[in-house]
């Protein structure tokens, strides 16, 4: 037999192999990833070229498995910064992919984030959902963008979205955060098509998989689980791996449910470079590297699919297209630090590739910042807001309103009243009581194009999701502006009758100071119906912040302005104008303002929003009453009213007669006695005496 002979003999399939799968592909891909973290460990670490790096040696294989099971436009994963295989297997660039390693302009984040974070909107194929640096924040967007293929499918009759399926990679360590739990409650209640993908390495840097799970084993603990097929197996096997991938992708894809994959792997390197992993044994390392995946891949494919020869020659292959990519990244410059600023909002002429509905050739209507009512009934600030989302809702099928309580109950505001029998449970639906995952879910829904409104029934419950709340704010800039997830969050909070630590605080600051959000805080119902439209028309996520005080109070109350009335962020209201002093307020104390000043001659300022907030307003104000009072409910110390203060001593200073001053609450929760309240809070009485001591200064 001659040598082409033999080589085609060898190259015949063996009964074991999937011929479905593109074996020397998945060989190709897993040799680019190899040898991408050895040149990265022998050459660019040391040289500094880069500087955070993450070996996936050991998760590769069955990365690259599940990557090509991805085959639906609409399917989205979003892995963490050990899921380099995986994206390389769904055909991120290679170039962009070692400059972002190696920090440079362009690529997936343009020098702003770590290179193994990646995102990928790939508008042609399987999209990478943008990654994390926090452990377990990747869950329950997922969950979101899982529960938009079902919405998209139902309410927008796409047939695509109705067999494209969500995935979330994590490793064990993943597993005790709240986010994990979070999405797995979302998932299967809701019955989502999402495959929680789980790598056990079996530590999470140093600490074992045994302190995150019971037994470190996930899969077995979940066992008794309602609504959640488990599957479970060797990672390392590219039989059973890829067996096991296939089984769970088509369970999801078939509309079955939430699956579990559990596949334990080998880390073959530590944590990340640095790490030296000297919390493991001797015979757990030399455990780990028999369990090598590399060489059970070589072995499942070599005769079979590829002769000994050409998997020499690919690993030569690759090693040259590598080497070339490191070169090409290695002469891409550093952005130019005067972009650095870019992308905190969306920015004209710049829409990102994916997320929000603008970036699907949304519209906004035709609008006015002139109130037109048709009626001189005055709407309280809940019917206003109502109005507000169901006109929205009514001419924006993409528009959904969710969270604790927002469905038959009608919201514990009342603001949802009636709207679930109106729109339907698709459109206004109740969450399982987890602030994490109600952001989170808002967060996918929106990389998907829709237009989520999640409540969070009051400020202080908003803590849980702060790191939500974080990256949906920060994923337009450290993405380049290839993501954004523009969400309206409607959250009530402030005092009412009476006070308490947990449903009355406002601590606005934390929003105005959070990276890439922009802050509604209105005082009145036209104000809260032109600034929740701008929110539900716009293409940045919003905290839409509703004073409990002001809910229903009859000085709030105003005629509904029309359904084309849309008030411009960053612009501020002069409720009354006077020369001898200014006093700037929002939400409950402008009201409080206005009744102080009564008489006094002086400019009285609503600001209604915060980020962007009108310091030109306030600014030439001050330049021309030459006094300045900051009214605010939060605490004093580092409270809002220190940033305008601030501003006013920066670029007024020459201007003043009198230093700037603040009125605030005390550095103290909210009490819940209503005399203790009102001692606490700025009253109208306290309010004119410190605007009276100003104006004598």
């Amino acid at each position: 037999m001659n040598t082409q002979a033999k080589l085609k003999q060898q190259a015949q399939p063996a009964s074991n192999i999937d011929t479905s799968i593109d074996w020397k592909s998945v060989v190709d891909t897993v040799l680019t990833s190899r040898t991408i973290d050895r040149l990265e460990e022998t050459e660019l670490v040391p040289a500094k070229k880069v500087l955070y790096q993450f070996s996936a040696r050991g998760h590769d294989v069955a990365q690259v498995l599940l990557s090509s099971q991805l085959t639906n436009p609409m399917d989205a994963v979003c892995g963490y910064y050990r899921s380099r295989p995986l994206l390389l297997g769904l055909g991120v660039d290679l170039v962009h992919a070692m400059g972002s390693a190696m920090a440079r302009s362009g690529g997936y984040s343009d020098g702003r984030d770590i290179g193994v974070v990646f995102n990928f909107p790939n508008q042609d194929g399987p999209k990478g959902l943008p990654m994390s640096g926090g452990v377990g924040a990747q869950y329950s967007p997922v969950s979101g963008w899982a529960q938009a293929l079902e919405y998209r499918a139902r309410q927008l009759g796409e047939d695509s979205s109705s067999t494209a399926i969500a995935v979330c990679l994590g490793g064990d360590g993943s597993v005790a955060t709240n986010g994990f739990w979070a999405s797995l409650t979302i998932a299967t209640t809701q019955k989502l098509p999402v495959l929680f993908y789980i790598e056990d390495n079996q530590y999470g840097i140093s600490v074992p998989s045994t302190f995150q799970t019971p037994g470190g084993d996930i899969s077995a603990n979940l066992a008794s689980f309602k609504g959640l097929n488990i599957l479970a197996g060797n990672g390392s096997d590219p039989e059973e791996a890829s067996s096991l991938i296939k089984e769970a992708v088509r369970y999801v894809r078939e509309r079955n449910g939430p699956c579990l994959l559990r596949l334990r792997v080998p880390r073959l390197q530590g944590h990340s470079f640095q790490d030296t992993q000297a919390y493991k044994s001797e015979e757990f390392v030399a455990d780990e590297w028999e369990r090598d995946p590399l060489p059970q891949l070589k072995s499942h494919v070599v005769p079979s699919v590829l002769s000994e020869s050409e998997w020499t020659d690919m690993e030569s292959e690759v090693e040259t297209r590598v080497r070339a990519a490191i070169e090409a990244a290695d002469a891409i410059p550093i952005a130019d630090p005067a972009t650095v600023t870019r992308d905190n909002f969306f920015e004209e002429g710049r829409l990102q590739v994916q997320g929000g509905q603008w970036a699907e050739g949304y519209v906004p209507p035709t609008s006015t910042d002139v109130p037109k009512p048709t009626s001189k009934s005055r709407l309280n600030m809940v019917t206003a807001i109502r109005a507000t989302l169901e006109h929205e809702m009514e001419i924006n099928n993409r528009v959904v309103v969710f969270g604790e309580d927002v469905g038959p109950k009608g919201g514990v505001h009342a603001v949802t009243l009636g709207m679930q029998d109106k729109f339907g449970e698709d459109r206004v639906f109740d969450t399982s009581l987890n602030e994490e995952g109600i952001i989170g879910r808002a967060v996918g829904m929106a990389y998907a194009g829709l237009v989520p409104v999640p409540e969070i029934q009051f400020r202080k419950y908003a803590d849980p999701a702060v790191e939500q709340i974080n990256d949906c704010g920060t994923v337009r800039w450290r993405t380049n502006n290839q993501f954004a997830a523009p969400i309206v969050l409607r959250m009530p909070g402030g005092f009412f009758k009476c006070g308490d630590p947990w449903h009355s605080q406002t601590n606005e600051v934390q929003f105005a100071k959070a990276t890439g959000w922009k802050l509604a805080f209105p005082s009145n119902a036209e104000d809260a119906v032109g600034l929740l439209r701008a929110s539900l028309r716009g293409n940045d996520p919003v905290v839409f912040f509703e004073h409990r005080a002001q809910l229903d109070d009859p000085w709030a109350r105003r005629p509904y302005p029309g359904d084309d009335f849309v008030l411009p962020f960053g612009r501020g209201k002069m409720i009354s104008r006077g020369d001898r002093a200014t006093l700037v307020a929002w939400g409950a104390m402008v009201q409080r303002c206005e009744e102080a000043a009564a008489g006094l001659d002086c400019d009285v300022i609503d600001l209604r929003t915060l980020s962007p907030w009108d310091d030109e307003m306030v600014l030439s104000s001050v330049v021309r009453t030459g006094r300045c009072l900051i009214v605010h409910e939060d605490n004093g110390t580092a409270g809002f009213g220190s940033e305008i203060a601030a501003r006013v001593a920066d670029e007024a200073f020459m201007d003043l007669d009198a230093p700037v001053k603040r009125l605030t609450m005390p550095d103290i929760p909210s009490p819940h006695n209503a005399v203790l309240m009102n001692a606490a809070v700025p009253s109208v009485d306290k309010i004119r005496a410190e605007l009276t001591a100003l104006l004598e200064f």
